[in-house]
């Protein structure tokens, strides 16, 4: 798992220093403009470098060392080509070096990226020191502002690649934890409901000799279609917190429909109401009543079509599946009593019988608000 950040895209915080260096370029330059020492001789062209200033500065995150070298060459090219010789260091300058230097030091991770962040602050350091007025006082002081801004950043960075490191750790751990918790509880539940499965069929075999015991073996046979039930979506439940795969719900109906129609049954799937989220268990459930009444559909109605329409409403969420095919096939007791149990299981009702021109199963499972 990588949890290391893509390259970012400008933000407010990059908008904000790009308009106060632009802003504080422009103030300084038609504040202190004048003829004499140490002002501004030519305040539009200052004010013009820092507004282009201002613009090298908007990806700073994204291209670091290249926005500080592209400073650096407009440095230059006002030092040498546009101002006065008696000139000294402009406020978009300053602050502009600082907030770029400490910049590539938060963003150099590799040993060339590094050495080419170094490279670049040095080549920025330098240039500044051939400004007019520079001596050694200036020198140090720049050196010390320098310094701080691009250390700061190197420890910006390490903390942010301990946090990644630490992130990434965790999410190994809780990957692993999760994966050794499904795997318990795979072997244990599904071990007993097996278990009880097979007990439950050994007993309804044992009572086959007895014409008399035909209801307790319906129910013994509805226990083992019960537990095979549950070992498969205990399978399928237990898979999620094994590798995070999503249980099949109600957003997976034309998946299911795919090989229903391929094999010839014309489904159509359909809404009503506003949909919302359903708790994963209930969406399981209707998914399961549908799959169910499509497949005796196609299995046993003879029909050409089927429609499917789930109907979202505030306190109810309702699944109603209904075919052309021939109603006193379709419904002659295929699959209906494992649907109304698992309706039942979540308080709903399951309504079954001929409709207009076909068989229609309606199943309805109570919300909350």
């Amino acid at each position: 798992m990588n949890l290391a950040p893509r390259l970012p895209r400008p933000s407010w915080l990059d908008v904000v220093l790009a308009l106060a260096v632009a802003g504080a370029g422009v103030v300084e330059a038609f504040g202190r403009a004048g003829a004499g020492p140490g002002q501004v001789h030519r305040p539009g062209l200052v004010a013009a470098g820092a507004l282009l200033a201002g613009v090298i500065l908007l990806p700073r995150r994204r291209f670091p060392v290249a926005t500080l070298a592209a400073l650096t060459a407009l440095s230059a090219l006002f030092r040498f080509a546009v101002l006065d010789d008696d000139y000294p260091l402009t406020a978009w300058q300053f602050y502009s070096n600082l907030i770029l230097v400490h910049t590539v030091g938060s963003a150099a991770t590799g040993r060339r990226a590094r050495a080419a962040g170094a490279a670049t602050v040095l080549a920025a350091y330098a240039l500044l020191q051939t400004l007019p007025g520079q001596d050694v006082a200036e020198g140090l002081i720049g050196a010390i502002f320098m310094g701080v801004a691009y250390g700061s950043g190197v420890l910006l960075r390490r903390q942010t690649d301990r946090a990644i490191r630490m992130a990434e750790r965790a999410a190994v751990a809780a990957e692993e934890e999760r994966t050794r918790i499904a795997r318990e509880l795979h072997d244990v539940i599904s071990h007993h409901v097996s278990l009880m499965t097979l007990q439950a069929g050994g007993v309804r075999m044992l009572l086959a000799a007895d014409p008399a015991r035909e209801r307790e073996r319906d129910l013994l046979h509805s226990v083992e279609r019960a537990g095979r039930d549950t070992v498969e979506e205990l399978r399928m439940l237990l898979g999620v917190l094994r590798d995070g795969r999503a249980p099949v719900g109600l957003d997976q109906l034309d998946r299911l429909a795919a090989p229903l129609r391929a094999a010839g049954l014309d489904v159509r799937i359909g809404t009503t109401g506003r949909p919302r989220p359903v708790p994963p268990a209930v969406g399981l459930a209707a998914y399961r009543v549908v799959q169910e009444a499509l497949t005796n559909t196609l299995k046993h109605a003879g029909a050409a079509s089927a429609d499917v329409t789930v109907g979202f409403a505030p306190s109810a969420l309702t699944v109603e599946i209904s075919d052309d095919g021939t109603p006193a096939v379709a419904g002659a007791g295929h699959g209906l009593a494992g649907m109304r149990e698992r309706v039942a299981l979540h308080g709903g009702t399951l309504r079954a019988g001929p409709g207009a021109g076909g068989y229609t199963v309606a199943a309805t499972f109570p919300l909350g608000s």
